[in-house]
């Protein structure tokens, strides 16, 4: 079974920070205090205020329900009603995922000399202009016309060899978006197939080993969507953003700064759905059985 990689109808954590709002962003840059904060826990707090991870997390939910339906179609033939969509609901509860988020974003930045850097980029009017297009572009993209429209946008980018296409491309590059949402949509279908045998789906059939490969096999097709999600997000997100403003955030994402960030990133947002696809595994499989999930 090949599940669209959960980091795609989740949450690509895309670009260096992951991307979108069900409610207006606040386009002005947070008060950080001159981001002088002695304290790691208050720079740390204050961070992911600017990089907008409330907004960001909704949205993830809402794409997390869509995503809820699309498995209901798969696994149940859409039979699974208000059950399933309630189970799905409360394993997308905001309040958990923020949780889950902010500890390991907390323990993987708690020591990090460059939470100043981090804080001076992304809470500078520049960022949160960045931030806000990355918003308004995931929150597109969750409309399929929308999608097909950046998709055509992006060939005919290609086509007129428009150099924007090649700073998108090293933006990829720099941040390893590419090969960070393949791991983390492979661990996530590892997860959810875990969590559909310990639910009971398989029986003794399937072991871990087989899981594994399973898994693995789905590793070129993962990679070609990520790709044709990736460079559409991208170019819509950052299509309004003036060249020189691209080129900052393409040299911060180089820097120490944003390296250690995107890496923090991606490592809490990897718990946040490795824990949720374990979880929709484990309600499939009891829905497939009739239990009370």
């Amino acid at each position: 079974m090949i599940l669209r990689p959960l980091a795609l109808a989740l949450a690509l954590c895309l670009p260096a920070f992951p991307l979108a709002a069900q409610t207006p962003p606040n386009t002005a840059a947070p008060d950080t205090g001159a981001n002088v904060l002695a304290d790691p826990a208050t720079q740390i707090l204050a961070l992911t205020e600017a990089l907008m991870i409330g907004p960001v997390i909704d949205v993830m939910r809402a794409e997390g329900l869509d995503y809820g339906s699309s498995l209901e179609g798969e696994l149940f033939g859409g039979s699974g009603g208000a059950r399933w969509q309630a189970v799905v609901g409360m394993i997308y509860d905001t309040a958990t995922m923020r949780e889950r988020f902010d500890a390991v974003f907390a323990a993987e930045l708690a020591t990090d000399p460059e939470l100043e850097a981090m804080l001076s980029f992304f809470g500078s009017a520049q960022g949160q202009r960045i931030l806000t297009l990355e918003l308004e572009a995931r929150r597109a993209l969750m409309d399929e016309a929308a999608e097909e429209a950046a998709k055509v946008a992006v060939e005919d980018m290609i086509a007129d060899a428009d150099p924007r296409m090649e700073v998108l491309r090293r933006f990829a590059e720099a941040n390893d978006l590419i090969e960070s949402n393949v791991a983390g949509a492979l661990n996530s279908n590892l997860a959810f197939f875990k969590g559909m045998s310990e639910g009971g789906a398989f029986g003794d059939a399937m072991t871990e080993e087989q899981m594994l490969a399973d898994v693995w096999g789905q590793e070129p097709e993962i990679r070609t969507e990520t790709t044709d999600w990736l460079f559409p997000y991208l170019a819509l997100a950052y299509g309004p953003l003036p060249d020189e403003d691209m080129q900052a955030y393409l040299a911060f994402s180089e820097t120490p700064a944003g390296q250690r960030l995107n890496a923090a990133v991606f490592a809490a947002f990897d718990k946040v759905f490795t824990a949720i696809s374990y979880d929709l595994g484990r309600a499939a499989a009891r829905q497939m059985q009739g239990e009370d999930i």
